[in-house]
This record gives structure tokens, C-alpha cells and sequence, in this order.
């Protein structure tokens, strides 16, 4: 354990501020790095983000279409039916996030890509249509897990 009297900051993390304006001996007198007149050589003569020297901004130029509501989008963390072939009985969310396969707040979509060979009960927040054919075909069952619950669960663990 290191003492706090002994604390320095990494080797090369800090390095020493330029000393401007002292004189031509220095190597950065006169002007001060700051070149021969023009803008950036005044004081405040700073130049906005994106500014492009009065030509139209890229931001501007680019087509603007459409609505995204990406803010308040529902996304779901995909699970195939090649990813079930590796559970056995009952596959939950709760057994997802366990394996790693999904985070604990994500939701669940399963979707009809793969084969699956053997009979699960699967409970999930939403399914494909192939995915559920595929599921029961296999002589398993789907069940639809509420996903306003999922949230909700969300939500009372940031507060806690």
C-alpha cells in the first residue's frame, strides 16, 4: 500500500506549459507562437466548431429527412434459434443474462434463424413468427413475458 506523501503523478504525464512572450531568446517571443496576423493571432479570436470560413457548413449541407426517435426507441437483444440449441428445458431471460448471452436489462426478441432440435419451454419479451413455428414444431412452447415489467425493474434499481 503506498502513502499519500509518496503519491507523484506518472513519468511523462506532466509536462511543462510554454512560456510565451519573453522575449526573442526564448523561442517563442515576439508573437508568441500565434504566426503573423489574421484571426487566431488576436486576442478572442477563437473560431466556433463547424465554422467554415463562411462557406455553408457540412451540418447544413447534408439532406435532413425523416424522424428518429431513438430517444425513446424499444431496442431487444436478438437471440437466434441456433443460440437455444445450447440450453436444455426452460430457457428465461433470467437464464440468458446468467449465460452472459444477454445484459440484465436488456429485452429479449427470439428470432427463426438456425435449426432447433429439441423440445424448450422458451419465455421471452417478443418472438418471430418463424421463431415461434420453428419452437413449436420442435415440441416446445413459447410464452410472451411482459415487457413493461422488465422496465419497471429497470427503473427501481437506478433509484435504490
Amino acid at each position: 500500500m503506498s502513502k499519500m506523501a509518496t503519491l507523484k503523478p506518472k513519468k511523462g504525464s506532466r509536462q511543462k506549459r510554454k512560456t510565451l512572450g519573453r522575449g526573442d531568446g526564448s523561442g517563442l517571443g515576439g508573437t508568441s507562437g500565434k504566426g503573423h496576423k489574421g484571426q487566431k493571432a488576436r486576442s478572442g479570436g477563437s473560431i466556433r466548431w463547424g465554422f467554415e470560413g463562411g462557406q455553408m457548413p457540412l451540418a447544413r449541407r447534408n439532406p435532413k429527412f425523416g424522424f428518429t426517435n431513438a430517444k425513446f426507441r424499444t431496442r431487444y437483444a436478438v437471440i437466434n434459434l441456433s443460440d437455444l440449441e445450447k440450453y436444455d428445458g426452460e430457457v428465461t431471460p433470467e437464464t440468458l443474462v446468467s449465460a452472459g448471452r444477454v445484459g440484465k436489462n436488456d429485452l429479449v426478441k427470439i428470432l427463426g434463424r438456425g435449426e432447433l432440435s429439441k423440445s424448450l419451454t422458451v419465455k421471452a419479451h417478443k418472438a418471430s413468427e418463424s421463431a415461434k413455428a420453428a419452437i413449436e414444431k420442435a415440441g416446445g412452447s413459447l410464452e410472451l413475458v411482459s415487457a413493461k415489467k422488465k422496465k419497471t425493474e429497470a427503473a427501481t434499481e437506478k433509484q435504490n
